[in-house]
């Protein structure tokens, strides 16, 4: 009996086994029904991840039209801004420009007339400079012909000695050489300063030149003509310096007899 039931509880050990094999295998094979869950749920990820990527593509290419459109939204309202500022800008440049131009103008009317201004002051200074030339020289030429016209009557006091004077012996002739000496010596000074003495014999009487004091009837001259110089006149440069006197020719009056034989002056 006893074998026996060493029997039964050998053998009932050996039946538990495989149950609780099966078990322990049941239990050991869980995990691997969980790896097999994993990988299969592992394996049917990437559908998911495609779905999900495809769906976030989808709202992607249905966002991404919205964002461009903002974009070119702020794009166009900043290239108005800028086209505005531009505008802007363009008239303020043409403001400015005219305003240049306006001022450009308005100097170029103030140049015009600072150089009609400067052209008439030049101008004016020239006439000034000639009129003060003229009047010094009409100054100089004054003083000559006052200083030359008080030394005339010295010249002519010398001719009438020489024309009068008529030496009788050498100490007489040594005296008229001297003074004449004098008198030449004096003629070429005013000859220097530019006197010269007129020669009006024979040259008819012009009242610009010549102071008539006598008239002679003569045949040799014709009418108007000078015959002789009384007093030298003289010329300073162009000018007169000095009227010559002169005798001036005159016509004869014919002679008409009388009855009586007694000659007679026509008109009497």
């Amino acid at each position: 009996m006893i074998d026996e039931e060493k029997q039964q509880d050998n053998t009932s050990p050996q039946t538990e086994n495989p149950s609780t094999l099966s078990q322990e295998n049941d239990g050991e094979q869980s995990p691997a029904t969980e790896v097999d869950a994993s990988v299969e749920t592992d394996v049917e990820l990437p559908s998911n991840l495609e779905q999900q990527t495809t769906q976030e593509s989808a709202d992607s290419q249905t966002t991404v039209p919205e964002e461009i459109l903002e974009v070119k939204d702020a794009t166009s309202v900043a290239e108005a801004a800028a086209a505005e500022v531009v505008l802007e800008d363009t008239e303020t440049l043409k403001q400015e420009i005219e305003a240049l131009k306006a001022q450009l103008e308005q100097q170029n009317l103030q140049l015009d007339s600072v150089k009609t201004q400067s052209a008439r002051i030049a101008a004016d200074f020239d006439n000034f400079r000639k009129r003060t030339v003229k009047e010094k020289e009409e100054l100089e030429l004054q003083a000559k012909r006052n200083t030359i016209s008080e030394l005339l009557p010295v010249v002519d006091n010398f001719e009438r000695a020489r024309a009068q004077i008529k030496p009788q012996n050498d100490g007489e002739m040594t005296i008229h050489k001297s003074y004449q000496g004098v008198y030449k010596q004096l003629v070429e000074c005013l000859k220097r300063i530019g006197v010269a003495p007129m020669r009006p014999e024979g040259q008819e009487f012009d009242p610009n030149l010549h102071e008539a004091v006598m008239r002679e009837a003569t045949d040799e001259y014709q009418e108007g003509v000078v015959i002789e110089q009384l007093q030298r006149g003289y010329f300073l440069g162009e000018r007169v310096l000095r009227h010559a006197m002169v005798k001036v020719a005159a016509a004869v009056e014919p002679v008409v007899t009388s009855e009586e034989g007694s000659p007679e002056i026509a008109g009497n």
